[in-house]
């Protein structure tokens, strides 16, 4: 399939819904667990690991809220730019509750909206390529406007998801999208929007994960 698929605006809000709502099931589930715990007198010798469980679910749970928000919604912020710093703090607090950790090195800078949102949900998808844990980077450089943002990440396994790279290029392998692939598809979405061209490899032990503007018709990317 040659032709990036086009979905409608409806589609793509109900798919992303669903992606947020799969994400929330677990940590809300576990606080529901927790709750019934102590509910029971019959349960009152795990009353500490309930209350334990309810207070990490808790946070895990906000931390998703707090990234799907900036990641996949409008936002509340003014205008049409956001600060890193606001990127960069729901993405330590998401990051915090996986198995990686982040090493953030992008300064305090106003980017477009939706690059920011291609940025964050960069940071989902390498995050997804070290399942065991590792070091995720989060690099910019080059001048505001037309930076080049580089992920990597290391671990004791890493990997590129099947068809992830065919998702990113608009483009699935089975010519089908649903809300089980729709984060990578609304990446790629939101790279085209920002005039990026995003690439994904896996070298050795190393994934890296790039967002370079794209090149005027007929010029090379050399970055």
């Amino acid at each position: 399939m040659s032709d990036v698929i086009e979905l409608k605006a409806s589609d793509l809000a109900a798919m992303l819904c669903s992606r947020v709502c799969h994400d929330l099931i677990s940590p809300v589930g576990a606080i529901g667990n927790g709750l019934e715990v102590l509910a029971d007198p019959e349960q009152a010798g795990m009353a500490v690991f309930a209350q334990e469980l309810i207070e990490n679910s808790a946070r895990q749970a906000r931390a998703k809220l707090e990234f799907a928000r900036l990641a996949f919604g409008a936002s509340s912020t003014a205008g049409t730019e956001i600060d890193t710093r606001d990127a960069e703090k729901v993405a330590r607090s998401y990051v915090a509750g996986e198995k990686a950790e982040i090493d953030w090195r992008i300064p305090p800078v106003l980017m477009p909206k939706n690059k920011v949102k291609m940025l964050l949900n960069m940071v989902l998808i390498i995050v997804g390529c070290v399942p065991r844990g590792g070091m995720v980077t989060v690099a910019a450089e080059g001048p505001a406007g037309s930076e080049r943002i580089t992920l990597s990440a290391t671990g004791t396994k890493t990997l590129v998801p099947g068809g992830v790279p065919a998702l990113l290029a608009g483009k699935p392998e089975d010519g089908r999208i649903d809300a089980q692939v729709i984060q990578p598809f609304y990446t790629g979405l939101l790279a085209r929007e920002s005039g990026m061209e995003l690439a994904l490899d896996l070298q050795d032990d190393t994934v890296t994960f790039t967002a370079v503007p794209n090149s005027p018709a007929g010029e090379p990317n050399h970055t």
